[in-house]
């Protein structure tokens, strides 16, 4: 044991991930006491939402409505934010820094957008903060780069950062299902919110992939410098074709390096079947990592819910009263390098699918595959099939070599503006 015989915890929210929180450190108290080395002693509960409070069967002295109590409290020596968002989680979270507390939190968007700022702050005021939570929920990922992964040069990360979607696009492919139905569907199983612009449109997995960029290539990376796409433009027939071709659809988060320069962007990608990014379905998340010394690695487990979340919480708040009370002070800091660049999505280089509805006579491919060599653009392989004998239509799917996005990018444009080609329905990146 230690020098403390307790350490003060408030926390601020009583949401799902707070409920799950409150819950583990009130039923595993005597457990958790262990490992710190001293009782870890709820103080203060930041909620305004009076029907939690009572669903809690807490001691109805613990709550406050009043963020004062929590972070002006001088016996709280660690806070957990559980809000979630930025405002005003940014501003509890840079006060509770600023008055010398410690921080746990499972934010990856305040993170994403202010990680930088708290982790310099943290170390002026000699305390920590630790967010394992925000990203792969369960998953011991933070850890693991700002710890085990430090002799390797990281080159690429590949990532399934977001269940929902994973779960959406495992209906698409396994059911034949169009996004729409397969949409409603999860939002039915609670795996999808009323509002899921942020995990369809892939604004979540970009918050989370900042993270790890900026951990695992030592360079600023801020969450608009992140490109992102969603799966709402995916259809069944593109999950159709992609088996056909010896593929699966995932939404991928990647970040690489090469020469010093750091891409980094989220959409739909095409991969081949038999890689194991491509066999993680449901609401599971994993992530692969390459570095020069332990070679390809992988991360897989529950991204998000109640109790995964916990736990990575519940072992932050550990490490820090371990710390707290041995009095060894370790503060985390992010080394950035000034030097490397982030490269825009115009400069990568990869394989394209492309769909596309055409005029069904002689001559269309030719005039399609002209565009494309103009601009150094070679074809792989072509399925063309009727898709309309009444309509005189054909549908054409076109996979590429590898070639840059911003040449790929002009041959659409010019490829759509052909008079036997009625619209472009699908472009999907393939990363091999």
């Amino acid at each position: 044991m230690g020098s403390r015989e307790s350490i003060g915890i408030g926390l601020m929210g009583l949401g799902v991930i707070g409920g799950a929180v409150a819950k583990v450190l009130t039923e595993k108290a005597d457990a958790l006491a262990a490992e710190a080395g001293c009782v870890l002693r709820l103080r203060k509960v930041l909620e305004k939402d009076l029907a939690k409070t009572r669903a809690s069967k807490m001691d109805p002295d613990l709550f406050t409505a009043d963020a004062a109590e929590v972070l002006g409290d001088p016996e709280i020596d660690i806070v957990i934010e559980a809000l979630g968002g930025d405002r005003p989680a940014y501003d509890f979270i840079k006060e509770a820094i600023a008055k010398g507390k410690c921080v746990v939190t499972a934010n990856k968007e305040v993170m994403a957008k202010h990680g930088p700022e708290f982790l310099s702050l943290a170390k002026e005021k000699g305390v920590d903060i630790l967010y394992e939570a925000s990203v792969g929920g369960g998953i011991p990922l933070i850890a693991a780069f700002k710890q085990d992964l430090l002799a390797n040069d990281i080159s690429a990360i590949h990532a399934i950062i977001n269940g929902t979607t994973n779960y959406i696009l495992t209906r698409m492919a396994s059911e034949g299902l169009d996004f729409a139905i397969a949409l409603e569907e999860a939002q039915k199983l609670g795996y999808a919110e009323a509002d899921p612009t942020n995990d369809i449109e892939g604004i979540d997995p970009s918050y989370k992939l900042t993270i790890l960029a900026m951990l695992a290539f030592h360079v600023l990376v801020r969450p608009e410098d992140v490109y992102h796409e969603g799966i709402s433009r995916l259809s069944s027939r593109d999950f159709r074709y992609a088996r056909e071709l010896g593929y699966e659809i995932k939404l991928l988060a990647i970040a690489k390096e090469k020469d010093d320069s750091i891409e980094v962007r989220v959409h739909p990608v095409f991969l081949p079947k038999d890689l194991l990014l491509a066999k993680v379905d449901g609401v599971y998340n994993a992530v692969q990592v390459e570095g020069d010394l332990v070679g390809r690695v992988l991360f897989y487990g529950q991204g998000a819910g109640p109790s995964a979340t916990s736990s990575a919480v519940i072992a932050d708040i550990i490490n820090l009263a371990q710390r707290i009370n041995l009095g060894v002070n370790i503060t985390h800091e992010l080394k950035l390098n000034p030097s490397k660049r982030l490269k825009p999505i115009s400069e990568i280089e990869t394989r394209y699918y492309l769909r596309m509805s055409t005029v069904d006579r002689p001559g269309v491919l030719a005039k399609i595959s002209r565009i494309l060599g103009d601009l150094g653009i070679s074809i792989s392989s072509v399925i063309q099939r009727e898709s309309d004998v009444s309509a005189d239509v054909a549908e054409i799917v076109l996979m590429t070599y590898p070639a840059q996005e911003s040449a790929m990018q002009k041959a659409m444009a010019e490829i759509e503006r052909l008079d036997v080609v009625r619209e472009i329905s699908n472009f999907v990146r393939v990363e091999d």
